[in-house]
């Protein structure tokens, strides 16, 4: 009988590239507040490198404004310059242990920056599953050059692997045309 190839682990991996497509975009700035915003911002806390949200809680009490409750008020400097520090071009106002960062419009010069990023981050995860589909084939080779499966089963398989990459870049096109559209939104 012929062995099999793990379809399920290779879907897995696939997926896994998506979901990380959709927690960078999660980071990608748009005219809205959003707490995943500020997800990947890390604090010097306790001369450790601390996630934001592990220090504070993070909410959203207005669309385009960000608040954050920091537990420990001898943290709120270093919250505050993390905040400036992040890239994010970003200003946030300190009313004692409360943050609150005004989410500006963004201008058309930095909404196409942000598209063409949203693009990097796309492609990235197109060849992470382009590179699982190879694992997969060359995995197909090898068990039918050990004699493990005929043929016919290897084009069988080798077909299915085709059709769940295709549906998988498909995917990460839609989150794309999705995540341009929002940032492109007046």
């Amino acid at each position: 009988m012929a062995e099999e190839p793990d379809l399920d682990d290779l879907q897995r991996r696939m997926e896994g590239a998506v979901d990380v497509l959709k927690r960078d975009f999660g980071g990608l700035r748009t005219g809205r507040a959003s707490v995943s915003l500020v997800d990947p911002i890390i604090v010097d806390a306790y001369g450790a490198a601390t996630p934001l949200n592990q220090i504070a809680t993070v909410s959203v009490p207005e669309s385009r404004l960000i608040g954050i409750q920091v537990w420990d008020k001898s943290l709120v400097q270093s919250v505050e310059k993390a905040i400036r520090n992040s890239g994010l071009g970003l200003n946030p106002a300190v009313e004692g242990q409360l943050i609150r960062i005004p989410i500006p419009e963004l201008n058309e010069e930095r909404r196409v920056e942000l598209g063409k990023i949203a693009g990097k981050y796309s492609e990235q995860a197109r060849i992470a599953v382009r590179n699982v589909r190879r694992d997969g084939m060359d995995g197909l080779k090898k068990m039918e050059k050990d004699g493990e499966m005929s043929q016919d089963d290897h084009k069988f398989y080798g077909d299915e692997i085709q059709e769940m990459t295709d549906s998988t870049i498909a995917k990460i096109d839609k989150s794309l045309a999705t995540k341009e559209v929002e940032i492109m939104q007046v």
